[in-house]
């Protein structure tokens, strides 16, 4: 695919496949780094978990401060009604953020290898900032569900907005929970704003739009082998059902706006304290 085409594809469609983007050594760098965040995990001192099923209204505080720092957080169905683990702590992450880009010397340098930057540049990004990442489990069994959602709600910038990328650092199928998006749905109203501000200092959810999310028939599963990764735009509609295979299925995510893009005061993710992380 020419880099024309590739920018047409993207404009028209919301998205772009490039598969086998990512040699397996460098999955294999952040797949190793995540494990050694995981061991260093303290479940005793943090037990947040994460799910956007009830509408991601009042997340809390280790959610916000994660916008500068290396945060674990755990699936739904690893704890008990006592709050206590029911598997191995390696299990029971649904993901990892948001500034490991920052912090962490292997995503340090994974999120500057140059696909990243040469594919943003072909849609016309001249300095391309990375805001937050994310090392995503999709755990065997309970690995959530995420539903229908655009990432322009909760990653607020002006135009040309965000682009997220989303890596697959296993292969991801229908059986164990990979992505779905409706091409073409960028072009749909955003339906939602997630904001922080005084009078909600951990965030809540409201409603712009009405319009449905998609059904099935609008929809199409992004089966991809791992190495490929999927480049989309903010006002995307896309979900992931629930994992109920024996086989995780493990993705690194990234979003990006340019440089001179007015980030938003309401936005939960604010990085006062970090230098801006800027692909050339």
């Amino acid at each position: 695919m020419t880099n024309k085409q590739l920018a047409t594809q993207y404009a028209e469609n919301g998205f772009i496949v490039i598969e086998n983007a990512i040699d397996s050594s460098d999955l294999e760098s952040i797949r190793c780094a995540a494990r050694d965040i995981i061991r260093d995990f303290d479940v005793d001192e943090h037990r947040s978990v994460f799910s956007t099923l009830h509408q991601d209204t009042d997340r809390d505080r280790y959610f916000i401060e994660s916008a500068e720092a290396v945060h674990c957080f755990l699936e739904e169905g690893a704890l008990t009604e006592k709050g206590e683990l029911n598997r191995p702590k390696e299990r029971a992450i649904n993901k990892i953020g948001h500034a490991m880009h920052d912090l962490v010397p292997a995503f340090t340098n994974f999120c500057r290898l140059p696909v990243f930057a040469e594919t943003l540049h072909d849609i016309g990004y001249r300095a391309p900032q990375l805001w937050q990442t994310m090392y995503i489990f999709k755990q065997p069994r309970i690995g959530g569900k995420v539903r229908w959602h655009q990432d322009a709600s909760y990653l607020i910038a002006d135009q040309p907005g965000v682009v997220g990328f989303w890596i697959a650092i296993e292969d991801a199928n229908k059986s164990n929970g990979c992505l779905w998006v409706q091409p073409g749905g960028h072009q749909s109203p955003l339906r939602e704003i997630y904001e922080v501000g005084p009078a909600s200092p951990t965030g809540v959810l409201r409603a712009l739009d009405d319009t449905p999310w998609p059904d099935e028939s609008q929809a199409i599963a992004m089966e991809i082998p791992a190495g490929s990764m999927i480049m989309f735009n903010d006002r995307m509609p896309h979900y992931s059902s629930q994992n109920l295979s024996d086989k995780s299925r493990q993705a690194f995510t990234m979003h990006f706006t340019e440089l001179e893009s007015h980030w938003a005061d309401v936005n939960w993710l604010q990085r006062p304290n970090l230098e801006p992380f800027v692909l050339d």
